[in-house]
This record gives structure tokens, sequence and C-alpha cells, in this order.
């Protein structure tokens, strides 16, 4: 900030002048800040549509691939699956017991919450 010393001061003054051109500079530097901070936030906007982009791909991905294995079992025999079924239990025993108590366990709670 510079002073200025003039020689006409007037009674109670001290001459310094300036005073306004700091006021601007600070204003400067705001607005310089709200400009990174708009930058920011574009930026942040964009990587989340991004994301948003990406997950209704993989969603959608997904359903259709659920979609394919609905389709699947619609047109299976029931005589199949259960072949299918005992095939992967004499070969994987463990698993097998292991979701069988899993869902054991899932339907014996849906049938005590309904009472």
């Amino acid at each position: 900030m510079s002073q200025n010393t003039s020689s006409t001061n007037f009674p109670g003054t001290t001459g310094t002048t300036g005073s306004g051109t700091g006021s601007t500079g600070s204003t400067g530097t705001g607005a310089g800040t709200a400009t990174g901070l708009a930058q920011t936030a574009q930026e942040y906007g964009e990587k989340i549509s991004d994301a948003a982009s990406q997950a209704k791909d993989y969603v959608s991905d997904k359903v259709s691939l659920v979609g394919d294995k609905l389709k699947d079992l619609q047109n299976a025999d029931l005589g199949e699956i259960a072949e299918n079924a005992k095939d992967y239990a004499r070969k994987n025993p463990g698993q097998a017991i292991l979701i069988s108590a899993a869902a054991g366990l899932l339907v014996g709670l849906i049938i005590r919450g309904r009472r």
C-alpha cells in the first residue's frame, strides 16, 4: 500500500490514499477463489456424471444377464435342474451343506417373522 503525502492535507487527514485499491485487490482475489471453486465444482460434477454412467452400464449388463438366466430357467426341465443340483452336491458336499443350512436359516427367519 502506498501513501500519498501531498502538501495540501486537510485538517484531520493523514494523506493516505489507496485504501480503495486495497479493497479492490481483495475483491479480485475473491473472484479468483470463486472461479476456482466453480471449476472444482464442475470437475466434481463431471466425475459424478461419469461414475453414474458407468454404474448405469454395469447395472444394465447385470439385468440383461439375470434376464437371460431366467429365460433359461423357464425353458429348462425341473428334472434336469434337480439332476444338476445332485451332481453339484456330489462333487462339492461341503458347499452343498453350507448352502442348504443358509437357505434353511433364511426360510426359518421368514416364517418366524410372519407370526
